[in-house]
């Protein structure tokens, strides 16, 4: 009885776990969020966040997960969003 509990517990926090493992395309959006609300909050760097933004998307559609989460943090904190 214990098992199966312990089973459909371990079960039902394993499968949202991969959902939110790669936050990557929640964070371009808060990028493009951020970029059209305040389209010119930092000129002299709006050309590198919309490169990084670019470059995460690339990342991600290539199914590298790790760099598609790291290029857009990058982009979040020039713009001083979380």
């Amino acid at each position: 009885m214990y098992k199966s509990i312990g089973f459909l517990l371990g079960s039902l926090l394993a499968v949202p776990l991969p959902t939110f493992a790669f936050h990557c395309p929640m964070d371009m959006k808060k990028i493009d969020v951020a970029l059209t609300s305040n389209p010119n909050p930092y000129p002299e760097k709006l050309a590198e966040v919309h490169k990084l933004r670019a470059e995460g998307e690339a990342y991600h559609q290539a199914g590298r997960h790790n760099e598609s989460v790291q290029v857009p943090d990058q982009a979040m904190k020039i713009l001083r969003i979380q």
